[in-house]
């Protein structure tokens, strides 16, 4: 492997996992779609981990309920397109790129959708040097994601589908009820081949949502990714993805006590749900959301304070810089109920006083 390869901060899924993708399709005996690259079972698996007759480990990419996975796949399989919704951080992108890798073995037809964005990024642009040279022609096209997906067969892939204009979103209307996509310059119209699906992106929870039609939203089947339920489960996905990351960041993974998860992760989920973890007190939320991805955050930054600027090893003052930036969106409102909370509920906690010493100073 080249120099410049070992170093790609973030390699896309199909390159990360290959080993696991290439031990699943040798095992996978049972039938595939046209131009899947793995069963839906083998793709269920990829999800959610297993160990293969083989030997090979699976290593688990989502930490949740397999059923939902299953719909999820279900849904690419048929004629309809696959929206996946959460606020954020309940790892609907993650989820989106590992099903696109496992089923098209490439998860990069990728859309960022954004306020500013034009059709040309659903549809397909022009290169302007040969439009003016050649006028329009079939070489002129630039194709968009959307589009190369249609052509080949594969997975495309619609990031924050509501924060796209209404009238751009309705551009995926012909695309996903005619699985066509026309060209009228050209008199011509692109048709998908077997194995094209759409999977979307969407949150509800951040400003300047645009509601999706009624026409739109009939083309998808809708699938909720939850908060984790439990503190266990939330603490093991937080401790599973600081592992990975602090890899391609070359920070110290053992630089991460649990302990120091494990709080932070009750402090989210308590101010998340406005309560105690016990249920015996009542809180308020801050406006941010809190996310198991933004947990991930502050420990990575943590990581770093500890590893270049403290003794190698997350401690309490580490943690309180970012846990106190995730929290404090709003200086006014939300810096309130921070101190309210810390005052409250951290101070309170037995073995806890590092902690409130360490994000008090901050406020």
């Amino acid at each position: 492997m080249s120099k410049t390869k070992k170093n790609i901060l973030r390699p896309h899924a199909e390159t990360a996992y290959a080993h696991e993708l290439k031990a699943l399709k040798k095992a996978d005996d049972r039938e595939r779609p046209t131009n899947w690259n793995l069963s839906p079972w083998a793709v269920v698996t990829y999800l959610m981990g297993g160990k293969l007759k083989d030997g090979t480990e699976i290593e688990t990419k989502y930490f949740g309920n397999r059923r939902l996975i299953e719909i999820a796949v279900s849904t690419l399989v048929t004629d309809r397109a696959l929206l996946l919704i959460g606020i954020p951080g309940t790892a609907k992108t993650w989820v989106s790129e590992h099903l696109a890798a496992a089923i098209s073995g490439d998860s990069t037809l990728l859309v960022q959708g954004s306020a500013g964005m034009s059709e040309d990024a659903l549809r397909y642009g022009w290169n302007y040097a040969k439009l003016l040279a050649e006028g329009p022609s079939e070489s002129a096209i630039v194709a968009s994601p959307v589009m190369t997906a249609m052509r080949d067969g594969k997975i495309a892939r619609v990031e924050e589908l509501t924060r796209i204009p209404s009238d751009v979103q309705d551009t995926l209307i012909t695309v996903l009820s005619e699985k066509t996509l026309p060209v009228p310059e050209l008199n011509h119209e692109v048709q998908a081949q077997r194995g094209f699906n759409v999977i979307a992106t969407a949150n509800d929870r951040d400003k300047g949502v645009n509601e999706l039609s009624s026409a739109l939203r009939r083309r998808f089947n809708t699938v909720v990714l939850p908060l984790p339920d439990k503190l266990e489960e939330e603490v093991k996905i937080v401790q599973h993805r600081v592992a990975k990351l602090g890899q391609s960041l070359q920070l110290p993974a053992e630089a991460v006590p649990v302990k120091e998860i494990k709080r932070l992760v009750t402090i989210f989920r308590e101010l998340r749900s406005g309560r105690t973890e016990d249920g015996s007190e009542k809180l308020k939320s801050p406006g941010s959301t809190l996310s198991t991805a933004e947990a991930i955050s502050v420990i990575n930054s943590g990581q770093a304070l500890a590893a270049h600027f403290g003794n190698g090893k997350l401690q309490a003052k580490d943690l309180a810089s970012g846990l106190t930036g995730a929290i404090v969106k709003d200086p006014v409102q939300d810096a309130a109920v921070w101190k309210e909370y810390l005052e409250t509920v951290v101070k309170e906690r037995k073995g806890w006083k590092d902690l409130y010493d360490s994000c008090s100073e901050l406020l």
